[in-house]
């Protein structure tokens, strides 16, 4: 399984952060939570998602998306404002569709808050920033 290269926000050292993990990540040099962000397909999704024990934000988008590509930042900062408590994982719809069917995608960008491999909270489509801010730490409890 590929790993990520997130640098941390706290020091600034750059870290190896695997897909699959039985921990949360953290900073080699500071110990500090690092934003876990990765990608996953209809191959790999049950591993990198449903193995987590924190809360998976799931984004099921594709890269043509004018609105997929406005969220997609603002959910990677939701990931590094909530590390060690979120993993966002991106999916590409276009290269999953089998994905995009098992979680009813029928329009993008959808996204799903996952916990103990449950969804518990649902957004379609494009909101504001700090709507869909508000969204991701209002359904992390």
């Amino acid at each position: 399984m590929a790993s990520n290269v997130i640098t941390c926000p706290a020091c600034g050292t750059r870290n190896r952060v695997p897909a699959v993990a039985s921990g949360t990540p953290t900073c080699a040099k500071c110990k500090k939570p690092l934003p876990w962000i990765t990608a996953a397909d209809d191959e790999t999704f049950d591993q990198v998602a449903d193995s987590s024990k924190v809360t998976v934000l799931v984004d099921l988008w594709a890269p043509w998306c004018g609105p997929c590509r406005q969220v997609g930042p603002v959910l990677e900062q939701s990931a590094a404002e909530n590390a060690g408590r979120l993993k966002l994982v991106k999916v590409n719809v276009d290269d999953s569709p089998g994905l995009a069917q098992q979680f009813d995608a029928r329009s993008i960008p959808t996204m799903l808050l996952i916990k103990d491999g449950k969804t518990v909270a649902r957004q379609v489509g494009a909101p504001s920033a700090a709507a869909l801010k508000n969204w991701v730490r209002s359904n992390l409890g």
